[in-house]
């Protein structure tokens, strides 16, 4: 199993300072076969911790203070370890974070649950909070409760992004998609394939907190929010990929950060 954390591993949250708000956002990864019943197999999840001052006005969340945890399949007999993890980190957000987000977190959370025979409470508990998210408030899916902010049609995580001003560049699917990805990781043992596949799902969990905190009128930005810049500031040296003149260039485009 590869688990990477800036945070203590799975089951670790960020070290929260006073007064402060914090989210937790979950995305996981799978491999799709729709020709078998429960036939999508996990093979990659990762959580964001996102600590933003807890006040009356929404606060700046380029400034947003940002940790994770980001694991991975060496191969696939280690399916039912890495969905054990998850759960750790679900009871975790459930307990510490202020409110645990998603995009379509509903099909993330019955992924893990198929894949199991004896599923894990935290992701049964997690489960339950989605379904309750309209009265307690403890989950926000940004696929379905952002509407009130949004404008176009499409709830594509991407296309949520866009609308609002909230980079997203995904150079990792310039060439290949992420099944092909993953394959190339579990075949010739590519790791930069794998890297790509790492930085866009921490990208997706991120780009998801900020959607959230928006939505829930906790956070804002002024400009465009280059959701790549923040991950060089947190993962240089933790992966390759992103020290790639690939994925450097998209800090030095028109939609950095000044």
């Amino acid at each position: 199993m590869i688990v990477r954390s800036n945070v203590g591993g799975p089951g670790a949250t960020l070290t929260r300072r006073a007064r402060t708000l914090l989210a937790a956002s979950v995305d996981v990864e799978w491999s799709k076969n729709y020709k078998i019943k429960n036939g999508n197999r996990p093979f990659c999840y990762s959580i964001a911790w996102v600590e933003i001052p807890h006040r009356r006005t929404a606060a700046d969340l380029t400034a947003a203070r940002w940790g994770y945890t980001s694991v991975y399949l060496d191969d696939d007999t280690e399916r039912p370890d890495l969905i054990d993890l998850a759960a750790h980190d679900l009871s975790a957000a459930l307990s510490h974070a202020d409110f645990v987000t998603g995009h379509q977190l509903s099909s993330d959370l019955a992924v893990l649950a198929a894949n199991t025979d004896n599923v894990p409470q935290a992701i049964r508990t997690a489960q339950q909070a989605w379904r309750d998210r309209r009265t307690d408030h403890k989950v926000t899916d940004t696929r379905y409760d952002a509407g009130a902010i949004l404008t176009g049609q499409s709830r594509r995580l991407v296309d949520v992004c866009t609308e609002l001003d909230l980079d997203v560049t995904q150079p990792e699917l310039a060439r290949k998609s992420m099944t092909a990805l993953h394959r190339d990781w579990l075949t010739t043992r590519d790791t930069e394939a794998r890297e790509r596949v790492t930085v866009l799902n921490l990208r997706h969990s991120l780009s998801t907190a900020l959607v959230a905190l928006r939505a829930r009128d906790h956070g804002t930005w002024t400009s465009t929010l280059n959701t790549n810049q923040m991950l060089s500031d947190q993962l240089r040296g933790e992966f390759d990929w992103i020290t790639t003149p690939t994925f450097q260039q998209l800090l030095r485009s028109p939609h950095a950060d000044a």
